[in-house]
């Protein structure tokens, strides 16, 4: 199995640090807002490719790697 990124988009803050990070260009701004109105990001996950970056660069542990 392949590993993904995950995001819990209730908790983004929608930061953009993950978009800047990311060696593929698999995330982007979803142009929707969560629960506290924050813009959150979207993982596209034929593009993703498991690398873990935006896990680690998470200020607020809002990405999860699985296994997809």
């Amino acid at each position: 199995m392949a590993k993904k990124a995950q995001i819990n988009f209730e908790k983004c803050k929608g930061c953009d640090l993950c978009i800047a990070i990311c060696p593929v260009g698999a995330i982007h701004k979803s142009g929707k807002g969560n629960k506290k109105g924050f813009d959150y990001i979207e993982i596209e996950f034929e593009k993703c490719n498991g690398c873990g970056a935006c896990y680690i660069i998470c200020p607020d542990c809002c990405i999860d790697i699985i296994e997809k």
